[in-house]
């Protein structure tokens, strides 16, 4: 495992780098987009500083990763920017990858936000031994309808202005309702928020600890067929692994298939705990009643829970984690140091 620095802390008043490593919203949710920054500057005190990517068309994006990968080194080496904050995911970070130099990453470690799709350069950060954090994207959290989540401004302001995030509480209540981007009054109204029956502890039962690794489902699948940027097996030997299954509602047996394979590969079996995050029931183009929702969410559960049972059993799973793709969340340190504790139902975060 390759010894890793948490960057420093962001100081209110410092410049944040705004940026598309991944994608962007259309042209016509710049609405979604203006509110982020308007909640940086206001509510965090933060000075955006918007790169060519955060205002670019994402067929644009797509067809240069190269000029991704460039923007994002340039703000890692700018000695004025404390934090690099993606928009929002995608669906073609990979292809950026070959194209980040390690060295100038790990010469100017600086602290990155952003989830799903960024998933791809969180693990690349992670092989340099960089922590990141998986979540606080500008387009989400900061845009988040309505108002902010009081749960979801205390855990980034953690995560930017501490040099560790420390006890991980449950959230009372969540949404995994999709904004509505067509509508610039759609920002004025809160998404359907519902009460949070709390997280649900399976697996072993002893306390583990160790450093975070994972992130969006759909992107580890990738990593893993592509198997060019995937660390060493033996440095996953004591981590925490960290999965959630973002907006496309994979079918239960999907997921555990997938996970199968891992377990097939002898890597579950490596990690000493498992974080699972609340898994969303819903997307812009996928809809379901309340009932539908509590009853995937409980077959991913299980699904998830059997396979770790026979390759990973003594490993302490936690589902329904606030990071990932419902709301409100905690931005999860990838790299970061996590103990979990079955008897207290405690985590804490490095």
């Amino acid at each position: 495992m390759p010894d890793f620095v948490t960057p420093p802390p962001v100081e209110p008043g410092d410049r944040v780098a705004v940026m598309a490593p991944a994608s962007n919203a259309p042209e016509s949710a710049r609405f979604v987009y203006e509110l982020g920054l308007e909640r940086m500057r206001e509510v965090f005190d933060l000075d955006p500083a918007e790169y060519p990517t955060a205002t670019a068309d994402p067929e644009w994006l797509a067809d240069n990763p190269k000029s991704r990968a460039r923007e994002v080194m340039d703000a890692f080496r700018d000695p004025e920017v404390s934090a690099v904050i993606a928009n929002i995911g995608g669906h073609d970070q990979i292809t950026m990858l070959p194209y980040l130099d390690g060295q100038v990453l790990r010469d100017h470690p600086t602290r990155f936000y952003g989830y799903s799709d960024n998933t791809n350069l969180a693990l690349f950060l992670w092989n340099q031994g960089i922590v990141s954090y998986y979540g606080g994207s500008t387009l989400l959290e900061y845009a988040m309808d309505g108002e902010l989540f009081d749960y979801t401004e205390e855990y980034l302001r953690r995560a930017l202005f501490q040099d560790s995030i420390g006890e991980w509480t449950e959230a009372e209540v969540f949404t995994d309702e999709a904004g509505d981007w067509e509508d610039p009054e759609s920002i004025e109204t809160t998404r359907e928020i519902e009460p949070s029956d709390g997280r649900v502890w399976r697996g072993g039962d002893a306390a583990v600890s160790g450093r975070i690794w994972g992130g969006c489902h759909a992107v580890l699948v990738e990593q893993f067929l592509a198997d060019r940027y995937l660390p060493d097996p033996d440095t996953l030997d004591g981590a925490v692994l960290a999965v959630e299954t973002s907006e496309l509602v994979p079918k239960p047996a999907v997921v555990g298939a997938n996970l199968r394979a891992l377990g097939e590969r002898g890597l579950l079996g490596r990690f000493d705990g498992v974080l699972v995050g609340r898994a969303a029931a819903r997307s812009h183009v996928e809809d379901h009643p309340p009932e539908w929702r509590a009853d995937y969410r409980e077959r991913q559960r299980d699904a998830i829970a059997d396979v770790l049972a026979t390759y990973a059993p003594d490993a302490p799973v936690v589902f329904d984690c606030e990071f990932g793709h419902t709301y409100p969340t905690c931005p999860l340190p990838i790299g970061g140091e996590v103990e979990i504790d079955p008897a207290t139902e405690s985590i804490r975060l490095g």
